[in-house]
């Protein structure tokens, strides 16, 4: 289901809490918004609408990502990023690294680790930090 954008910066700005297999569907209510919204937007994360979860979901090279608890463990080459949200107006500066290694959980809830890099490695930290309330 296509759901509203979060725009409250409050609720925002909280630390989103552990997703669990009860939160499944919201997973699906992220890539049929991100769908929605696919001309302006390449990822998204539970808290853009309104369910404090650590859920992200993102556009790996084509196909749509889903990640569970999402958490980064390795990163490095450190660079200046513009960037914009679609629950918050205008664009700002983010400090991203080229490469990162993720740990996460699949829609099984079986955890994974893998290794993004350029482009995508960016989104995912976007996202990642939505999950932290960290406003960009």
């Amino acid at each position: 289901m296509v759901r509203e954008i979060m725009h409250d910066e409050t609720f925002l700005a909280q630390r989103a809490e552990l997703a669990t297999t009860e939160d499944l569907p919201i997973a699906q209510d992220l890539l049929d918004t991100l769908a929605a919204h696919k001309d302006g937007c390449v990822g998204m994360a539970a808290n853009m609408i309104g369910v404090n979860k650590r859920v992200i979901v993102f556009d790996n090279e084509g196909t749509y990502m889903v990640m569970f608890n999402p958490e980064i463990v390795k990163k490095s080459e450190p660079y200046q990023a513009e960037e914009g949200c679609l629950s918050l107006s205008g664009t700002r500066r983010a400090r991203r690294w080229k490469s990162i290694k993720v740990q996460y959980q699949n829609e099984k809830f079986q955890t994974r680790f893998k290794t993004f890099t350029g482009w995508t490695a960016q989104i995912i930290q976007h996202e990642i930090d939505h999950c932290e309330g960290v406003l960009i």
